[in-house]
């Protein structure tokens, strides 16, 4: 499988034995039909909530407070 068929997604999930919202930014393979391939021993003890194209950076999850960045436009 070459670089060509990988994908940089960011994972957006619970764990079964926590509510705290938790990331990963992880590189898959995708599909014939060009969706992102996660492996079952990722999913394990997983709700995944969302799966989003590249590396995001998430500012401030539920209960946080807003990290301050600087932002260049």
């Amino acid at each position: 499988m070459g670089s060509d068929n990988l994908t940089t997604v960011t994972i957006i999930y619970y764990n079964e034995n926590c509510i705290e919202l938790q990331h990963e930014v992880k590189t898959y393979p995708k599909s014939e039909s060009g969706r992102v391939i996660i492996p079952q021993d990722f999913k394990d003890g997983k709700s995944i909530v969302a799966v989003c194209l590249g590396e995001i950076v998430i500012l401030n999850k539920v209960g946080d407070r807003v990290i301050a960045v600087d932002i260049d436009e």
